[in-house]
């Protein structure tokens, strides 16, 4: 019979599963990372747990900016819970990295003795792009709710940035060492918009020496994350239970491949994540570049074409045989053209990307549309909305390359029109758009949708026309 997953009950099944290969009990809470979703969890804290195996000045303790999600569960669990890695077989291992987890609203005074604690020494963050609270031009938006807010209330934080200003000033007023900021976060450039974020803040607070010790002590390395990570649902829980008889009621999942680029600034205290798996380079902007023209292309080319064709998900897209095929000789051409020897970046693992198809459908049971990324996300995604041009573009920049490459494409399996019909009319407006912004389109020729266009089937069939049109 399963039994609910905790520091007691994990010894029990020991046999069954991977375990933590330290004593849980003597770590010191050495990381405070904001921000601790499933990715969070299933990346960050993967490489950790291998490094607590044999340094364990490096537990974290998590803080989360909005709502207490999953801490209630994981401390039922003694913070413990069960990473599923979706290779075949699937492969089940326990995470004992989390040391706490506070919701800051609920208990700010538990969030800032983490930040506190003398141990701490990297403070890191997932908190998705939109948790920077930045503006158009890349810098602070003031004008931000929780901005203002931390601008006339220092001491009680609502924004990242807010938490970490103040949190800075108590470890400089205590003389505790400056810590390493790093954000983990899919954001280009990551640290170096952090660590404007964090100067511009404690500048408008008027602390002008705390911008000073902050300007010369404090490093804010780049970093570049990757690993797909699904949502957790019941049928993961279920195959955990069945798998480990363990019942994890917040276990997470990935695929089998992660990389965790640091930019090589770390400093002398930093913790060795190299030997964790971590890569450190002089050159964190090329493995930006090699996620964004090789897997993010390519996942958005997949959602663009795959919704002109009539599917919904991406595993349904990859299982349509000669779009499967186009998007990986698309992501072979790109290797080629933009990070072949001599023209591009040359990095151990750089090339990853372009050794299969992207999203291939993973797991041991096959995809359900409650179950996979709808493409509509993938297309109209914020992210894609932010990295477009350099999404969309395929290896060879020119337009009449690009067109000609779609072309042949189109000529080769085309694009049914009683499945283009099925797409919802606001996606193929948006595709339409997306289409015209980067495929050199003329303006006047994609429409200007207001409203919700999904019951008027004339309107709804003539956008998804137009859409197939630019395929």
């Amino acid at each position: 019979m399963p039994l609910r997953l905790s520091q007691a009950t994990l010894s029990l099944r020991a046999s069954a599963i991977a375990a933590p290969a330290y004593d849980r009990a003597a770590l010191a809470p050495g990381i405070v990372h904001f921000g601790p979703g499933a990715f969070q969890r299933a990346h960050l804290a993967s490489f950790v747990d291998t490094l607590l195996a044999t340094d364990p000045r490096w537990g974290i303790a998590a803080i989360a900016l909005r709502s207490a999600g999953q801490a209630r569960l994981l401390a039922e669990q003694d913070f413990l819970y069960v990473l599923a890695e979706l290779d075949d077989p699937m492969r089940y291992r326990v995470l004992g990295a989390l040391t706490a987890y506070t919701a800051a609203p609920a208990d700010p005074a538990r969030a800032f003795a983490h930040l506190e604690h003398p141990a701490a020494r990297l403070i890191t963050v997932t908190v998705t792009e939109k948790g920077y609270c930045l503006g158009a031009d890349g810098r602070l938006d003031p004008a931000h709710p929780d901005i203002a807010h931390d601008l006339a209330h220092p001491a009680a934080p609502q924004s990242l940035a807010g938490w970490i200003v103040e949190g800075l000033a108590r470890r400089r007023d205590l003389n505790l060492p400056p810590p390493i900021v790093m954000s983990c976060d899919n954001l280009a450039s990551n640290g170096s918009k952090l660590r404007a974020a964090t100067l511009d803040l404690a500048r408008g607070q008027g602390r002008g020496d705390l911008v000073d010790w902050i300007a010369s002590e404090i490093r804010f390395p780049a970093t570049m994350v990757d690993s797909i990570t699904p949502a957790s649902d019941d049928a993961l829980r279920d195959r955990v239970a069945a798998a480990t008889g363990l019942i994890d009621l917040a276990p997470v999942q990935r695929e089998s491949f992660a990389q965790w680029v640091i930019a090589d600034d770390l400093g002398p205290e930093a913790p060795d994540l190299a030997a964790a798996g971590a890569q450190l380079t002089s050159d964190v902007h090329a493995y930006e570049q090699a996620k964004l023209r090789l897997l993010n292309g390519a996942h958005s080319a997949l959602a663009y074409i795959g919704l002109a064709r009539g599917h919904a998900t991406v595993g349904a897209a990859m299982a349509d045989a000669a779009l499967a095929g186009f998007i990986a000789r698309l992501m072979r051409e790109g290797r080629r053209a933009d990070l072949a020897p001599g023209k591009g970046p040359r990095h151990p693992g750089l090339y990853r990307h372009a050794a299969a198809p992207p999203a291939q459908p993973r797991g041991d049971a096959p995809p359900r549309p409650d179950r996979r990324r709808r493409l509509a996300q993938t297309a109209l995604s914020p992210a894609g909305a932010h990295r477009g041009p350099a999404r969309a573009r395929p290896p060879h920049r020119a337009p009449r390359c690009r067109r000609r490459r779609l072309d042949a494409f189109r000529g080769r399996c085309g694009a049914p029109r009683r499945e283009a019909r099925r797409s919802d009319g606001r996606q193929a407006a948006a595709v339409c758009r997306r289409l015209h912004r980067h495929g050199g389109a003329r303006r006047a020729a994609v429409p200007q949708v207001d409203g919700n266009i999904s019951a008027r089937p004339r309107r709804r069939a003539a956008l998804s026309r137009r859409a197939r049109g630019r395929l």
